[in-house]
């Protein structure tokens, strides 16, 4: 795919979900750059870029004589130690444009004095108190003595000239300003990465070469060295540059509290000697290297050009964030296993291939997920043979239920074999009735009275669920036809109120929808006829206008009890179910067929 293929890509996107939305909102605007940037900031955080997006709103000329002060999302990592703010500029255009440097900066100028009112608490004076930003702003000027990194992203449909600016001062914090564009985007979503001319001489940065075995190649593609780089070298390269020398890699360092980080962390700080055996090492590409001899007379690489780290930007980021955050700690006994590639000249075209080849499988490795690993568990075995063997009440289509990742997608060419096949099976099984585990996880836990799992995220829920699952251990009774029923049944429910609740609200949507989902199954549950749902593949209007009814008490109540909380932050915790089922809600409506 071209990059004006894939910019047309994205703005059909960007109108397919105006049009939903506008329609599901009974005719209410739908804006399109806010939509853009929750297509962007979701797809950031899928390859592990950011965190947990939201989007959220605010544009306004703060204080007499002020600026104007923008946002456009957020994001903070669960330990409220990094910070990141999303602004958009989005032009709508179906041609590659350029975007001037003022208007990218201008953008980052305004998103940077949001920040800074935020600190000062003027902001928080001005602000209506019912804005969907109020809580962040709060919370920015809780934390932000403790937060280690502070990014300010300028989102865009167009292509940037720049797309990493010099960092800025913030009340004595460093906040570092980068550029997603649509070029940037789509060569992320290739996972393939071009490269800065970065010459990173060894002889400064660790004292002499790197000792090296050399493989060099016959088939003139690539050079190939195996080394091991000091773990001080490492955390020099990052805070020399930063997020230039990772580059190529599909992620950015988010998290020390994100498992495997913490335990880099940890094994830095308390087990330097072990790093080598227990880290997987990092995979270097770049265009040039010089080889020289090493004290003892071996081979070893002196310089490199144009290097990047394609795998183990989380490793080379730890060893940077551990000593800031810990200084007494000594990189000096760390050793780091290398793997270096150095392409040769063989044409732009068919390197930036081999770079995103590289990238994709070098970085293979972290995308298995828990849900990945826990996909040949009985439980879900069973699930997808009922899936694949139950139709739904016309006799024609069928739930697709994706216990391996990707399995939908192999069906499809698998089986469609041609066009003409492809659509004939997903008429019978469209995307909408695709469920993967993470999904079903999310279903089963609302329905199950456990918004604070569900308000955890996609794999942390998961696992509860799992652990929920388990619990029964030999007693688990595997599901049967009549159960696989009514979980496609919650599955419609959940699918329905969300259709129905998320024009309604501007930030928080997921929180409410879990909420309110398990307020139905508590007030509800035992009435409620699922089979009635499954045989209708739909829910009733008299029950969507209840669920909607309870997500505007649902709303209010969660930002009451958040007091001035983040309300994402809230609704993750048990207590607040606790709180929010205890509430005295509105009596349900008459006539819900649902209902027995």
């Amino acid at each position: 795919m071209e990059l004006v293929e894939f910019l047309r890509q994205t703005q059909q996107q960007v109108r397919d979900e105006t049009v939903e939305r506008s329609t599901e909102a009974g005719g209410e605007a739908a804006f399109p750059e806010l939509l853009f940037t929750e297509i962007v900031t979701r797809h950031m955080a899928d390859i592990g870029m950011t965190f947990d997006p939201e989007v959220c709103a605010y544009d306004a000329k703060v204080g007499l004589g002020s600026g104007i002060v923008r946002l456009s999302g957020f994001a903070v990592s669960e330990d409220n130690d990094q910070l990141d703010l999303y602004v958009s500029l989005y032009e709508g255009v179906d041609e590659v444009v350029d975007i001037p440097n003022a208007d990218v900066q201008k953008a980052a100028e305004q998103c940077l004095r949001f920040l800074s009112l935020c600190v000062d608490g003027k902001l928080a004076k001005e602000m209506d108190e019912s804005h969907t930003a109020y809580a962040l702003v709060l919370t920015i000027q809780q934390v932000y003595p403790d937060l280690e990194q502070i990014r300010v992203f300028v989102l865009t449909d167009r292509r940037a000239k720049v797309r990493t600016y010099q960092p800025r001062e913030v009340s004595g914090k460093t906040v570092k300003l980068e550029v997603m564009d649509i070029q940037r985007l789509f060569n992320h979503w290739q996972e393939g990465r071009p490269r800065d001319e970065l010459v990173v001489n060894f002889d400064d940065v660790s004292g002499g070469p790197l000792p090296c075995v050399w493989v060099p190649d016959q088939m003139g593609e690539y050079d190939y060295a195996m080394t091991v780089i000091p773990g001080e070298a490492l955390r020099f390269l990052y805070e020399k540059y930063g997020a230039r020398i990772l580059e190529a890699n599909v992620r950015s360092f988010l998290s020390q509290v994100g498992g495997v980080n913490k335990g880099i962390s940890e094994t830095l700080r308390k087990q330097p000697e072990r790093f080598m055996a227990y880290n997987n090492g990092v995979v270097i590409i770049a265009d040039e290297a010089s080889l020289a001899r090493t004290e003892d007379g071996s081979l070893g690489i002196s310089w490199l050009k144009g290097m990047q780290i394609v795998n183990g930007g989380q490793t080379t980021a730890s060893m940077f964030f551990t000593k800031k955050k810990f200084p007494d700690v000594s990189l000096s006994q760390v050793r780091v296993p290398a793997k270096i590639i150095v392409l040769k000249n063989v044409g732009s075209e068919q390197e930036e291939r081999l770079i995103s080849d590289i990238s994709r499988y070098a970085n293979s490795q972290n995308k298995v997920q828990l849900s990945d690993l826990s996909a040949n568990m009985p439980y879900h075995v069973e699930l997808e043979k009922l899936a694949m063997t139950t139709y739904c009440p016309d006799g024609v289509g069928r739930w697709f239920y994706e216990r391996a990742t990707g399995s939908y997608k192999v069906m499809l060419e698998r089986e469609g074999k041609t066009p003409a096949g492809t659509k004939r099976i997903q008429e019978g099984m469209p995307l909408s009735r695709k469920i993967t585990k993470t999904d079903l996880a999310k279903y089963q836990c609302a329905w199950m009275r456990r918004p604070d799992l569900v308000s955890q995220g996609g794999q942390k829920n998961f696992k509860a669920f799992m652990e929920i699952v388990n619990a029964a251990g030999d007693a688990l009774v595997l599901p049967d036809v009549i159960e696989y029923k009514r979980i496609i049944a919650q599955a419609i429910l959940f699918k329905e109120a969300q259709r129905r609740i998320r024009p309604r609200f501007a930030a928080f949507q997921a929180n409410v929808l879990a909420y309110t989902v398990s307020l139905v199954s508590l007030k509800l549950g035992d009435r409620l006829s699922l089979d009635r749902i499954w045989s209708a593949q739909s829910v009733s209007l008299q029950l969507l206008e209840q669920i909607e009814a309870w997500s505007d008490e649902v709303n209010t109540q969660l930002h009451a009890t958040a007091k001035g909380r983040m309300l994402s932050e809230w609704a993750k915790k048990k207590e607040c179910w606790e709180m929010m089922s205890g509430f005295r809600y509105t009596t349900c409506l008459d006539g819900i067929p649902e209902l027995a």
